[in-house]
């Protein structure tokens, strides 16, 4: 088997700075995650409360309710950022998000990139179009947590 080598000067494959995603593919996926949440809060948040409901004739407040999508979301998205670095629907788009050195986000990376995303989308996607502003293209809630998406280099297969 042939020894790869690499041009005086050049960086190795496993040390080049991996590529930043670009802007549609992290919308789309931003898009597809939406559709895969509602698979989440269906099985997390009404199953449990339709059971609580019927059980008890209870329903909770509508603010102990936003709480509870807050944190189940957080939960959700933080077990897969930590994990791989990858939520389901990141998988599929080759995303991953990364810290600024392109190692895994830290738990108060993730805690903070989730807390930032709600009002980043929310006040009229925001922080969404801080990207088209942004001199690497990265949203606000990124920018400000110090995390990063980027594109999975495709290898093929032998």
């Amino acid at each position: 088997m042939p020894e790869i080598t690499t041009p005086a000067g050049a960086i190795p494959p496993e040390r080049q700075p991996a590529e930043l995603a670009g802007l549609r593919r992290r919308l789309a996926s931003m898009l597809y995650e939406s559709l895969l949440l509602i698979g989440v809060l269906a099985l997390t948040f009404l199953v449990p409360l339709l059971m609580l409901g019927i059980g008890t004739n209870y329903t909770p407040d509508g603010s102990v309710l936003w709480v509870y999508i807050f944190f189940v979301l957080g939960g959700y998205f933080l077990w897969y950022w930590r994990q791989g670095g990858q939520t389901l629907a990141m998988q599929t788009w080759k995303l991953k998000i990364v810290d600024i050195n392109g190692g895994v986000i830290s738990l108060k990376q993730g805690w903070l990139r989730y807390a930032l995303a709600w009002p980043s989308v929310l006040f009229f996607g925001v922080g969404l179009v801080w990207a088209l502003f942004d001199r690497e293209h990265q949203f606000l809630h990124d920018r400000l947590a110090g995390t990063r998406i980027v594109l999975l280099s495709v290898t093929p297969q032998d």
